[in-house]
């Protein structure tokens, strides 16, 4: 029987985010200076105030109050009346040294002993249904809400009226053989300036919406996946009415509350450990990331149509406690799971050092990863400058590195595929 899956996603300018990309901005100054750094940042952000804690090991001194301020503003929080601005918040810094316990358990004199900086269990998913081996309802959901900030931010003589804070919702109806059938409803909430009359906000929100935004989507996307809009979906465009009071005024917002967002839209699985405002020497985020990079060159290479991979530390314990993988019954080889995960042991080594240097995690690549998902996003090369001091430094980095498809070819001659 045919069933219902839905994901959700937000804006840069939701207040969890907005604490998600000061915190990343902060690791990736630290690496930018000093590539040893050990970080672990969370961040806080209310009405007027952002309060930044965290344990750090580094041979660098940042100004984090500039930092955030820089983050805040590109974010589009520079208006009085959105009751948090870059230039008058308050910024509280209570950031102090890393333990020295913890530390001894990671760092080693030999490099690649290096061990894992806690413990805990990483997954990492893919599939087949989208070119990116995202979930559906996920991908569409990002989409939806990075088209809308591109009209904020470019496009400003349409839907003027566009604030940073947005969530998105996105429920597909799947076959009984798991195959996307039609989009079922599609949610959009969205903080916009006040309006004189409510009633004219809201059906103005709405048309734009889906006259204006779905279609700029929709137009994106490749044919099979444009079929799916019909005119059967059911929309809800700010429900709740209003949405002038939002960001951080509205809410508060803390470092790491959207790591299903951040992930797969609740398919596969979730460890339960953020990514933003950690250093790779936490497995929480360069497992995942190696998990996924896993999982995508398997169905990549025709291996299976969806699997989920699972890593596991002890720490201070460089070799993982075990790996799992699950092929949901989709795999094309006369192999048991518990034979392909035995066989990914022997293509991919997942100590810590290892999935550092495999996908070049000491780079300043964070702060991208901050908003609209660190999975499924675009593998490139860019130059990124950073300042400290009345000085500027120039890197040139690859992002997104555990999104590459350098395995899939080992992956066949391993497997005869």
């Amino acid at each position: 029987m045919p069933y219902l899956f839905t994901s959700e996603s937000v804006s840069e300018g939701h207040p969890d985010k907005v604490a998600d990309q000061i915190s990343d901005a902060l690791i990736d100054h630290f690496l930018a200076y000093d590539p040893s750094s050990k970080v672990a940042c969370e961040t806080l952000v209310t009405t007027g105030q952002v309060v930044l804690a965290g344990e750090v090991k580094t041979n660098t001194y940042l100004d984090v109050q500039k930092i955030a301020r820089e983050v805040i503003r590109r974010i589009g929080y520079t208006k009085s009346e959105y009751m948090f601005e870059a230039d008058s918040c308050g910024i509280l810094s209570a950031i102090h040294d890393q333990s020295a316990d913890i530390n001894q358990g990671v760092e080693r004199t030999n490099p690649e002993d290096q061990g894992a900086g806690d413990q805990g269990m990483m997954f990492g998913y893919a599939t087949n249904e989208t070119d990116n081996f995202m979930p559906l309802p996920l991908d569409l959901a990002h989409k939806i809400l990075q088209e809308m900030s591109y009209i904020r931010n470019h496009d400003k003589n349409i839907l003027t009226y566009l604030r940073p804070d947005a969530k998105s919702q996105v429920t597909i109806e799947y076959s009984d053989d798991d195959k996307p059938i039609r989009i079922d409803t599609i949610v959009v909430s969205t903080q916009h300036d006040d309006f004189d009359t409510d009633a004219v906000m809201l059906e103005r929100i709405r048309e734009d919406v889906i006259n204006i935004v779905i279609p700029r989507v929709k137009a994106k996307l490749k044919p099979e996946l444009q079929a799916l809009f019909t005119d059967n979906i059911t929309y809800y465009i700010n429900p709740t009415g209003k949405f002038v009071i939002g960001g951080p005024h509205g809410d508060t917002g803390l470092t790491g509350r959207k790591i299903i967002v951040d992930t797969y839209g609740g398919k596969g699985a979730h460890g339960g450990g953020a990514f933003s405002g950690k250093d790779p020497s936490k497995v929480d985020r360069s497992a995942a990331y190696a998990t996924r990079h896993i999982a995508k060159n398997l169905v990549a290479a025709g291996l299976c149509d969806q699997i989920l991979v699972q890593v596991s530390y002890a720490i201070g314990v460089a070799k993982p406690c075990g790996l799992y993988v699950n092929t949901y019954n989709s795999a094309k080889v006369d192999m048991t799971d518990g034979e392909i995960a035995t066989k990914i042991e022997e293509l991919f080594d997942m100590r810590p050092y290892a999935i550092e240097q495999r996908l070049k995690l000491r780079n300043p690549i964070y702060s991208e990863t901050a908003a609209y998902g660190h999975m499924g996003r675009q593998n490139q090369i860019v130059k990124k400058v950073f300042g400290m001091n009345g000085t500027t430094k120039e890197v040139e980095v690859e992002l997104f590195t555990w999104e590459k498809l350098d395995y899939v070819d080992k992956i066949k001659e391993a497997f005869g595929l």
